[in-house]
């Protein structure tokens, strides 16, 4: 059978001064969707220094293999490299340097315990080879961006030859040394709107010779999230939440152009797919009686992260043989682009837990966001771990004579 989890977890334990300056030094120098040039090369750089050959894809991000080239099973491990465009706001002495932009949503854990599970799957490279078993690292550019690089990722055989697929997502609301694990859809739907009007401005004085598009808008971001939660089922859970309003600039104008942009999010793939020509159809009912033009532009995003039952077994046993304590977990709106991955082959995504024990609960997209860096660990032994429970299972379904790998 494959390596035992205590395995995994020494060699983890041993790098985990260095995997703590790594994420340090990630965090420092944040990068956006697909521009993450240091980022990859950093990760490329480590890797190869550890003897595991990478395959750099096209723009940013990279994929490795380790194990046997030709397994009976081969399961891919994914950490996305993405910042986001938002300040820091904390104290910390390894504070992002580029204005603008932090690792506000936890990637470069992410990224850093992908490492440390990389490293401590290298170390036992050979028994992984003897059973036939395979590890696909996949370190993705873009997950914070519409579409996102889940799909650059497969468009370039990035699943090519995997047979299942796991994730680890940072959860500032859970103690450091809690994975939080849940059977079915643990993410939502969600998509980008931009709602864009265009009409006859002119002088505030006189709006009844313009179209008073600035009024109109705020109707739009009102009335339309109100009528949307009256003509869907309410157990699809849908919410219209704005982001961004922009129109006019200054006191005494209504402008000609004005503009929403948002996200709209559900727990149900049914009301996702049929639900852009019925917001089309609401806002152009809201607008009408001001006389504007709109325009509705609805990018969309992702399904749901629908975890395999069989994948959370494997992850129960991961998360157990890495010392840490499994917690159950709500289906959240958060959207996920590893959920393309799992319209593809099965997989799982688990929370992993960064508050420090005692500490104050941050939240995600904030720059305030500080983690416990004991998650890097438990996140390291966690991924690898997935390799190993996934193999042994797999393995011990298969008749005796099945278990010698592939020739080649």
């Amino acid at each position: 059978m494959p390596p035992p989890f205590d395995e995994i977890s020494r060699v983890v334990a041993e790098h985990e001064d260095e995997l703590i300056d790594f994420r340090r030094d990630l965090h420092r120098h944040p990068e956006l969707g697909r521009a993450e040039v240091r980022t990859t090369r950093k990760v490329g750089e480590r890797l190869e220094a550890a003897g595991i050959p990478v395959r750099r894809l096209q723009g940013t991000g990279l994929v490795a293999d380790i194990g046997a080239p030709e397994p009976l099973m081969r399961v891919a491990l994914r950490a996305d490299l993405d910042a986001l465009p938002i300040r820091e706001q904390t104290d910390l002495e390894f504070a992002s340097r580029t204005d603008g932009v932090s690792h506000a949503c936890g990637h470069d854990v992410h990224t850093t315990a992908l490492v440390g599970a990389a490293l401590a799957l290298k170390a036992v490279e050979d028994r992984l080879r003897d059973h036939g078993v395979g590890a696909r690292l996949v370190f993705q550019p873009a997950e914070e961006l519409m579409p996102g690089g889940a799909e650059d990722v497969v468009a370039q055989d990035g699943l090519t030859g995997v047979d299942r697929i796991f994730a680890l997502h940072c959860d500032p609301a859970l103690d450091v040394g809690h994975v939080g694990l849940r059977v079915g859809p643990i993410t939502a739907a969600a998509d980008q709107v931009e709602v864009t009007l265009t009409g006859r401005g002119g002088h505030t004085s006189r709006p009844h010779l313009t179209q008073d598009l600035t009024y109109a808008l705020a109707k739009v971001v009102t009335d339309v999230p109100a009528a949307l939660s009256r003509r869907l089922d309410p157990r699809a859970a849908a919410a219209l939440v704005w982001g961004a309003i922009h129109s006019g600039g200054a006191h005494n104008v209504i402008p000609a152009t004005g503009k929403a942009s948002g996200t709209l999010r559900m727990l149900d793939v049914e009301t996702w797919d049929g639900v852009e020509k019925l917001l089309d159809e609401i806002v152009h009912a809201v607008v009408a009686p001001y006389g504007v033009s709109a325009d509705v532009t609805i990018t969309k995003g992702v399904p749901p992260v629908v975890n395999d039952a069989s994948c959370i077994e494997a992850l129960t046993a991961a998360v157990v043989g890495a010392g840490a304590t499994v917690a159950s977990t709500p289906q959240s709106l958060g959207g996920e682009d590893f959920a393309w991955y799992l319209t593809h082959v099965p997989g799982a995504m688990a929370r992993l837990g960064t508050r420090r024990i005692g500490g104050v609960t941050y939240d995600l997209h904030r720059g305030d966001l500080i983690i416990d860096e004991g998650s890097i660990g438990v996140g390291a032994s966690t991924l690898a771990g997935c390799v190993l429970a996934s193999a042994a299972h797999h393995l011990a379904a298969r008749p005796a004579a099945a278990e010698a790998p592939r020739a080649g």
